[in-house]
């Protein structure tokens, strides 16, 4: 048996989940109290009715400005805009605790969310309207550690070759100090028009 096997296993009915946070939970006092974490969002539909009218450009612009709602998740990762240019955007995040994997670490999985939203925006910027860009491919290199350090990171998406149906982007993801700390390459896929 290897150090990870587990030599008796519970029914699984017996097996609390992960997320079982409740006051009949069994956690030892020594985890400390429960974290949370309120997300609130608006509805998507008043940004899908004005997919159809705006170009790509216009429709990223009206959402930075407020006169669009952002999609839901966004707000799971405190996502803002820094800059908006046709086929490049510039997204911030600043990681809460709820995002740690098991090691202390923000999750990888959080950096593939950004660096994904980044390049699927940097596509739609050159969009026409009634079109929108989704991933077909995705490939996030890690170039080091993301601490839990309570400190923005950034993340740039840019088009390298746009098309008709399929569109090329990278992405480049930057910690709080401005070293890079992942890549990113994207196809995505028109979808609409």
């Amino acid at each position: 048996m290897t150090a990870f096997e587990i030599d008796s296993r519970p029914e699984p009915d017996t097996v609390p989940a992960m997320t079982d946070l409740s006051e009949s939970s069994t956690a030892p006092a020594k985890w400390g109290a429960v974290g949370e974490k309120t997300i609130s969002w608006y509805g998507i539909e008043p940004t899908l009715q004005a997919l159809g009218s705006l170009s790509g450009l216009e429709f990223i612009q009206a959402m930075a400005e407020g006169k669009l709602p952002w999609p839901p998740i966004a707000s799971h990762f405190d996502m803002r805009f820094l800059a908006i240019r046709e086929g490049e955007i510039e997204l911030a995040s600043i990681p809460d605790e709820s995002l740690l994997n098991g090691i202390g670490l923000v999750h990888g999985g959080v950096l593939c969310t950004l660096m994904d939203t980044a390049m699927g925006i940097a596509a739609q910027t050159l969009g026409a309207p009634g079109v929108a860009w989704a991933s077909i491919e995705l490939k996030v290199s890690f170039l080091k550690p993301i601490p839990y350090d309570g400190r923005e990171l950034k993340v740039v998406g840019r088009v390298l070759k746009p098309g008709r149906n399929v569109s090329f982007t990278e992405g480049s993801a930057y910690d709080a100090d401005g070293k890079l700390i992942g890549h990113g390459t994207s196809s995505l896929a028109a979808v609409g028009g």
